[in-house]
């Protein structure tokens, strides 16, 4: 469950985007028509770390814990979406606009306790912005995000930063919800489709103002496509990622309603260490806050110190921020903010005493954010 909160102002941001880029009159826009995301779809890899342009919204989410050779820790978030336009432009001209792709970069530096985010918005282009079908191959104004047999690897450069990684997989893709499809909301294709690699090996370097250092740690990749997710009574949501160090993950999210309640679609996926999976329901779990953090710049108040606690499992997990301001500010390329940060992990896992790292994204606290489908 990702940001589609994200990309509900791209109509609007296009139509400068449209104007600044002087479209040629003869490539008209039509009204798009997309699939619903609906139950049997049937997942096959590389092919779907590819683009799926048949579907409207889309996104590939990179999230991680890295640490340096001099010992400083870090945590990063890459992420590139694509929003689908026209299916059925008159001109078949690689410029085309039948997309539009917005990219988010962020690193949380831990031990300065220093958090800096950068944004992207274009039009789809030669050399611009790109995603490819049938396997990974995203590129975003130099930021970019392509499959090499089975390594991943990414590479984000803003304002000083660099960041060059590789991620390898040590699990198979999981597979969110029940048959294919992970509901969001009551109603036909109110669903998405949606797969993560849960546990991603992670070697590279980082650079900030010159100084380059060798990084290595984990990653947690989510990829999601659909078409009309959320109802309109749905406000945003609490999204939960869990890398503990017994090997186990957890992903769980629990949507808000305008009324104060969670959306009986919540749910989650419980990973184990040998990579099968178990789906939770809404009543499986229960998510409390325990700390609110007031943004100095946007004056939102967020929910930013998380308890989860899973009965069935005999588990009670605190996730605690590594540093309160991750709050990132993408009024240019989508239009809200949200808040996206790296945790720590601690608690009570199947009775036993475990620790670990996650991260945790807020959408929908101001009301200029919440969705609007």
């Amino acid at each position: 469950m990702r940001s589609v909160t994200l990309l509900l102002s791209f109509t609007a941001v296009f139509l400068a985007c449209a104007t600044a880029a002087r479209i040629p009159e003869q490539i008209q826009i039509h009204e798009p028509v997309f699939l619903p995301a609906t139950p049997g779809y049937q997942y096959s890899f590389p092919r779907d770390h590819g683009s799926h342009p048949d579907y409207k919204v889309e996104w590939w989410y990179y999230t991680g814990h890295l640490k340096g050779s001099d010992g400083r820790r870090f945590g990063y978030e890459l992420t590139f979406f694509r929003f689908g336009l026209d299916r059925r432009a008159e001109s078949k001209s690689s410029w085309a606009i039948d997309d539009l792709h917005a990219a988010h970069f962020a690193i949380s530096q831990i031990e300065e306790q220093r958090f800096r985010s950068f944004e992207r918005l274009q039009r789809k282009g030669p050399g611009i912005a790109r995603t490819s079908q049938g396997t990974l191959d995203i590129e975003n104004s130099g930021w970019s995000a392509r499959l090499h047999g089975d390594v991943m690897k990414l590479r984000a450069y803003a304002e000083g930063i660099l960041l060059e990684i590789n991620l390898k997989t040590k699990k198979d893709p999981i597979i969110h919800g029940i048959n294919g499809v992970s509901q969001k909301a009551d109603g036909y294709g109110r669903a998405s489709h949606y797969y993560s690699m849960t546990r991603m090996q992670t070697q590279g370097m980082l650079s900030i103002n010159g100084n380059a250092i060798r990084v290595s740690g984990e990653s947690w990749m989510d990829h999601e496509f659909g078409t009309n997710q959320l109802a309109p009574e749905q406000i945003g949501w609490d999204w939960f990622s869990v890398q503990l160090d017994n090997e186990e993950e957890l992903m769980l999210y629990q949507l808000r309603n305008r009324n104060g309640s969670i959306d009986r679609n919540s749910s989650g996926t419980v990973v184990a260490a040998n990579g099968r999976s178990e789906h939770l329901l809404i009543q499986d779990f229960n998510v409390s806050s325990l700390q609110d953090w007031k943004s100095p710049k946007t004056g939102v108040t967020y929910r930013i110190d998380w308890e989860i606690k899973i009965p069935s499992l005999d588990a009670i997990l605190r996730l605690k921020p590594l540093m309160e301001h991750q709050e990132l500010l993408t009024t240019r390329s989508t239009g809200i903010v949200y808040w996206e940060g790296a945790v720590e992990v601690s608690g009570i896992w199947k009775g036993q005493a475990v620790t670990g790292r996650g991260f945790v994204e807020l959408t929908g606290y101001s009301e200029k954010d919440r969705p609007n489908l």
